[in-house]
């Protein structure tokens, strides 16, 4: 069905679309690529109509899921989704429901089981570990790693060396290559960012910088071998925070959705917030499997 898009969705945890001026790191002359993209994305609300800042467990269980995790709750909840939200995330990830219309999907971050704090890292579980366990069954270790079939969070595998990695490190390029790679086996693939989140938290504007840098080189490649596959791309935020390096918090700004290929001139008019997404993109892909509930 050439039809349907393959999608490399890329998450980018506290990315908001904020004011300009010296709070604000990202401007076109130190990121070109990533203020091009802020500046021909759709702005998304962040809040999803509930009072308080936006936080990552409720806004990106919307995001993954097509619910609106911070009005069941309540309220908005940071870190790890609780019970009540796994439940919804086993229950509505996109990932299944893809699957359940029998397209295939991947996670493409790599996890390093190597040591102690990675495997309690699968016990105190974030979203999108939650979703990937819950229906594709497995993540991507340090052996895809090393192969070229999944890419650490950091992009880089720079912050793997205090945790007694030893292989080599790579480029930007290199990263988006093999993330690509993986995108044009499968359907649907997601690859979560989220350096820009701890940077915006630690107030430091060179660390900021540096993360920034990180990501606008890996996009900008990543952004090519989309366009040259015929790919539909998708970049996108669960709350702002990098964006105003004033604050250490999160912020209430909108969040940027980007889409640039096949089916996105459709997402990028029906998106509005976080909960839009997921059916969304389901309209993209009809079910391959009929008689299965989708």
């Amino acid at each position: 069905m050439s039809d349907v898009p393959t999608t490399l969705m890329v998450f980018v945890d506290g990315l908001g679309l904020g004011a300009p001026g010296p709070q604000n790191p990202i401007d076109s002359t130190r990121f070109p690529v990533l203020a091009a993209m802020l500046g021909n994305a759709v702005a998304l609300d962040a809040t999803m109509g509930v009072a308080g800042l936006p936080q990552s467990a409720t806004g990106q269980t919307a995001l993954l899921t097509g619910v609106n995790a911070a009005r069941v709750l309540g309220g908005h909840r940071e870190g790890f989704p609780n019970a009540e939200l796994r439940q919804i995330i086993a229950n509505h990830n996109i990932f299944g429901r893809l699957q359940s219309r029998g397209y295939r999907c991947a996670f493409a971050n790599a996890y390093y089981l190597r040591d102690t704090h990675a495997r309690g890292r699968l016990r105190h579980r974030s979203v999108t570990t939650v979703a990937t366990l819950s229906a594709i069954g497995w993540v991507r270790d340090e052996d895809y790693l090393e192969r070229g079939e999944a890419v650490y969070q950091d992009i880089t595998r720079e912050l793997l060396r205090p945790r007694g990695y030893r292989g080599p490190l790579i480029s930007e390029d290199r990263a988006a290559e093999h993330l690509v790679g993986i995108a044009r086996k499968h359907d649907f693939t997601l690859f979560e960012y989220f350096q820009t989140d701890i940077a915006g938290h630690s107030g430091d504007m060179a660390l900021a910088c540096r993360v920034l840098g990180i990501l606008d080189r890996f996009l900008g490649r990543v952004r090519e071998l989309m366009k040259a596959a015929g790919g539909l791309l998708v970049v996108t935020s669960d709350h702002g925070n990098i964006e105003d390096m004033h604050s250490p918090a999160h912020t209430d700004n909108p969040v940027p959705l980007f889409a640039e290929g096949p089916g996105s001139g459709r997402l990028l008019a029906r998106v509005r917030s976080l909960p839009d997404l997921v059916p969304a993109l389901l309209e993209l892909y009809p079910n391959r499997s009929p008689g299965i509930p989708v």
